[in-house]
């Protein structure tokens, strides 16, 4: 699915100057061109943490690494890609408690994050149900993605630049005018002194601009609840903009 939007203007010197990004002064037009493509996820990554207490610091780490053995032999039991499998090195600090306002020492923490990728829901279910979480031993995130996500955005910055030469194209067809040739692009919106800042450019069915987007979902849009038996997976949306300005022939 795609969409563009267009904007044309002429600027005169005195504004071109109060520019954040460099704008030319001639008639130009300013295109956004956009594409995106749901896709389902087909890689379901999985951190795990553990951590430990303990007044001796070696049976607080002897427990993590035991844990550690137990999560890593299950990784690979349920054919975790062996690239992926990671084991972050140990970290110990002291570990204190705030009791009637004062600290108290309670010993050694020591602290371990696994993480390992799966190429299968099942297999991802299946690791998830014979996790046994408990207060040293914890679920800390699931991240599905989509294995060709590179491949993929680089087909759709090609779909969103061409999109964004035919809408260039069309609109100055449309007035009469001939482009005079590409003057900038980037995947990176431009701010401008003129009313449009980034992520707030018009929506295609209304003049008047929307307010500014909350902040980006996670990359991966994804309802899943981690017992094992109910993981699901939606689609992931991966989308690219190109911002192009075309000079207008005179």
């Amino acid at each position: 699915m795609k969409c563009a939007w267009i904007l044309l203007a002429c600027l005169c010197p005195s504004l071109a100057f109060a520019q954040i990004s460099s704008l030319p002064s001639q008639p130009h037009l300013l295109v956004k061109g956009e594409a995106h493509r749901e896709v389902m996820p087909d890689r379901f990554g999985v951190l795990v943490t553990l951590q430990r207490v303990d007044p001796s610091p070696e049976l607080a780490r002897s427990q993590v690494q035991a844990d550690a053995a137990t999560v890593l032999a299950a990784f690979r039991g349920h054919h975790a890609l062996s690239d992926s499998i990671d084991a972050a090195t140990l970290t110990i600090q002291p570990k204190t408690e705030y009791i009637d306002g004062r600290a108290v020492f309670k010993g050694s923490e020591v602290t371990r994050r696994l993480a390992a990728t799966f190429k299968t829901l099942a297999d991802t279910r299946a690791f998830l149900a014979g996790l046994k979480t408990s207060a040293s031993l914890q679920l800390s995130g699931i991240t599905p993605s989509y294995s060709d996500e590179a491949g993929l955005r680089k087909t759709l910055k090609g779909e969103a630049a061409r999109q964004s030469r035919e809408a260039a194209e069309g609109l100055a067809k449309a007035y009469g005018a001939k482009l005079a040739g590409l003057y900038t692009i980037s995947d990176v919106a431009p701010a401008f002194s003129y009313g449009i800042q980034a992520g707030t450019w018009p929506d295609a069915r209304s003049s008047v601009p929307p307010a500014p987007p909350a902040p980006p979902a996670p990359a991966s849009d994804i309802a899943a609840r981690v017992d094992g038996e109910s993981l699901e997976a939606g689609s992931i949306t991966l989308s690219e903009n190109v911002y192009a300005v075309f000079l207008i022939a005179q």
